[in-house]
C-alpha cells in the first residue's frame, strides 16, 4: 500500500519508519527540511531506541523517502496520515495551526487528483475537532465532498517515547474512528499483520477516547502519589502497598466501576474514603485528589435533581432504592439523599424495590430505616405497576432485571431518568427517555 506521512516529528516518525519496515511504500512530508535530508540520510531526527536501524534499513531499500512537497506525498500514496502537533495554548484550548496548515496543504492537492483519497488523522484533537475543524477545511480547500470524493478516519495512536517502536508493534488496540466503512477497510489493511483487536467506532468517540487515556494515566499518577504520601508518613512501604494493590484485576485494574452513571454509595466507599482523608488531615497532607472524590459523587446526585427539576412533573417514581441491584443495603445509598432532597422540595415520591422489605430487614440496616429513613420507608409500594401509573417520571437507581419491564408497562405521556443504562436510547419508543451522563 502507498501511504504519506504528514508530520515528522515523533509520532510521524515512528509510524512512517515502522509502515515501510512492514512493506508499505511510504512518503514522508514535513515542512523542515532538516527533518526531510535526514530520513532521506536514514538517520532519525528524533531519539528513540531502534529507530535509526530501521530508518537505515526501509531507506536504502527504498520503502521510504521524504519531501517537502505536499503535492508529491498525496499524488504518490492512496492514504494520508496527519500526525503533525497539536500543543496546547496558555490557557488550556489546543492550538490548531499545523492541523489547518496541512489539511489547506492535502485540500490543495486533493483538489488535482482524480483518484479516492484516504486521510487518517492520528493527530490528538478534542471530539468534534474532525468534524468542525478537519472535514470543512480539506472540503472548502479540495472542493470536494468527505465520504463521497476523499475518506476521513481518525486513528489514534497509543506510543510511550522509549518504547514506541515495540508498542507500534504491540498495541493494546487499534482504534478507528471512521466517517464510512471504505475509508474504515482501507486503515485495517494498513495494520492487517499486527496481532491487535481492532475496534472500529464514530469519529467523536475515538477521538474522546485517546482523552481518556491520557487523563487518567494522570490520574493514576497523582492518586498513587497521593496513597504514598499518606504511607510515608505512616512508615508504609507504599511500593508495596501498591504492587499488593495491582494484583485484583476483578476490580482494581478492570473495567468494573468505570461505568458512567449515578453516585457509588454502600456502607464501605463513603466511610472508609472519609477515614482515609480524617487521617490524611492529622498527617498535615494536602490530597486534593482523594477530597475531589466526595465532591464529584455529590455533583452526580446534584445532576439528577437538576434533570427531575426541569421535568416540570411534580409526582416521581423510584425503582431502586438500595444503593446496588440484588441487595437490601440502605446505609448510604445515593438514592436516599435523592430521595429525600426531592421530598424536601415537595415532590410527591413512590418507591419500587422487590429486594427491600422492611418487615423481614433485621440488624444494622433495619436500625438505619427505623432511625434515620422511617419517612421513607413509608413511601414504599409493593407493586412496580402502581409506580408506573401514580407517577409522571420514573427514576432507575440500580440494574435489577425486572426494571426492564417498564418499557412494556409505561405510556408515552412519562419520562425515564435512567441513572444506569438498563436501557439504551435507541431501545426507548415510548414516552422520553434520559440518562444520568450519555
Amino acid at each position: 500500500m502507498q501511504i504519506s506521512v504528514f508530520g515528522l516529528g515523533y509520532v510521524g516518525c515512528v509510524s512512517a519508519a515502522c509502515l515501510a519496515k512492514e512493506g508499505h511504500q511510504v512518503i514522508g512530508v514535513d515542512t523542515n527540511i532538516d527533518k526531510v535530508e535526514m530520513i532521506n540520510a536514514g538517520k532519525s531526527p528524533i531519539i528513540e531506541k531502534g529507530l535509526d536501524e530501521i530508518l537505515k534499513e526501509v531507506v536504502s531499500s527504498n520503502k521510504l523517502k521524504a519531501t517537502i512537497s505536499s503535492k508529491e506525498g498525496i499524488f504518490n500514496s492512496e492514504i494520508s496520515l496527519i500526525c503533525v502537533g497539536t500543543p496546547g495554548n496558555e490557557n488550556g484550548s489546543l492550538d490548531l495551526r499545523y492541523i489547518n496548515r496541512v489539511c489547506i496543504d492535502i485540500g490543495e492537492s486533493l483538489a488535482q487528483k482524480d483518484s479516492f483519497h484516504i486521510v487518517v488523522v492520528r493527530s490528538t484533537m478534542l471530539p468534534g475537532t474532525i468534524k468542525s475543524v478537519v472535514i470543512p477545511t480539506l472540503e472548502k480547500t479540495s472542493v470536494k465532498k468527505a465520504g463521497r470524493d476523499f475518506g476521513i478516519c481518525i486513528n489514534p495512536e497509543f506510543l510511550r517515547e522509549g518504547s514506541s517502536i515495540y508498542d507500534y508493534y504491540h498495541p493494546p488496540k487499534i482504534l478507528i474512528g471512521e466517517l464510512n466503512k471504505q475509508s474504515g477497510d482501507a486503515v485495517v489493511e494498513i495494520y492487517k499483520d499486527i496481532d491487535s483487536p481492532v475496534v472500529r467506532t464514530s469519529i467523536e468517540v475515538a477521538e474522546m477516547v485517546k482523552y481518556v487515556n491520557n487523563t487518567f494515566h494522570a490520574l493514576k499518577v497523582c492518586f498513587a502519589n497521593e496513597i504514598g504520601n499518606i504511607c510515608k508518613q505512616k512508615g508504609i512501604d507504599s511500593h508495596q502497598v501498591m504492587d499488593i494493590f495491582c494484583l485484583d484485576t476483578k476490580l482494581n485494574l478492570s473495567p468494573y466501576y468505570l461505568k458512567p452513571g449515578f453516585a457509588y454509595g454502600g456502607s464501605c466507599l463513603p466511610k472508609d474514603l472519609r477515614a482515609l482523608l480524617y487521617e490524611g488531615k492529622k498527617l498535615d497532607l494536602t490530597l486534593p485528589i482523594l477530597d475531589a472524590i466526595q465532591k464529584s459523587n455529590e455533583y452526580q446526585i446534584n445532576l439528577t435533581i437538576k434533570k427531575i427539576l426541569n421535568s416540570g412533573k411534580k409526582k416521581i417514581g423510584i425503582f431502586g432504592f438500595s444503593f446496588k441491584a440484588g441487595t437490601d443495603d440502605l446505609r448510604e445509598s445515593p438514592m436516599v439523599t435523592l430521595i429525600e432532597a426531592l421530598i424536601g422540595k415537595g415532590y410527591v415520591i413512590k418507591i419500587y424495590d422487590r429486594n427491600v422489605h422492611i418487615a423481614r430487614l433485621f440488624g444494622a440496616n433495619k436500625k438505619y430505616i427505623e432511625e434515620t429513613i422511617p419517612h421513607i420507608a413509608l413511601l414504599m409500594c409493593d407493586s412496580m405497576e402502581k409506580v408506573i401509573e401514580d407517577s409522571d417520571v420514573l427514576v432507575i437507581g440500580n440494574k435489577a432485571e425486572e426494571f426492564k419491564q417498564i418499557l412494556h408497562k409505561m405510556t408515552a405521556d412519562k419520562i425515564i431518568i435512567d441513572l444506569v443504562r438498563v436501557f439504551d436510547k435507541t431501545e426507548v419508543n415510548v414516552g422520553k427517555y434520559d440518562g444520568i451522563c450519555w
